[in-house]
């Protein structure tokens, strides 16, 4: 989970040219209580934000259990978006295997959380019809 968020950092980073002091990280126990936390941000916390990354992992055990949290998480993270107004990007690696999240959070596959914040940004710069030169 560590390296997903240190992939988020990086990409607001070389993006925007941040130091980080605009970014707030909260820390779920897991990856279903992501809906909730965000809608209580939006709701509560940070109103004004620009947009949510929301990262996590499930993945896949003996029973079917992971894919309805997958699904649940996806559905209503997507709603949430559409019904808050704000772009939710997600970076909820859906794996089969430890080493295949692994390869996913900054291995051979890349890191989704630097990619979930990259689309993050665009999809903010995109409903506020912001152009890319006047972003810090």
């Amino acid at each position: 989970m560590q390296s997903l968020i240190a992939g988020a950092q990086r990409a607001f980073h070389e993006v925007l040219g941040d130091d980080g002091s605009r970014i707030t990280v909260i820390q779920c126990p897991g990856t279903w209580e992501l809906p909730g936390t965000i809608t209580h941000m939006c709701q509560e916390l940070d109103p004004a934000a620009d947009a949510f990354v929301a990262l996590g992992c499930v993945i896949k055990g003996e029973t079917s259990h992971d894919r309805w949290i997958s699904g649940a998480v996806c559905n209503t993270l997507a709603n949430l978006s559409t019904s808050m107004r704000v772009p939710i990007a997600l970076g909820v690696l859906t794996c089969d295997t430890m080493a295949q999240a692994e390869a996913r959070a900054g291995g051979k596959h890349g890191n989704k959380g630097y990619d979930a914040m990259k689309a993050a940004i665009e999809q903010a710069v995109v409903l506020r019809g912001l152009s890319w030169d006047r972003l810090p």
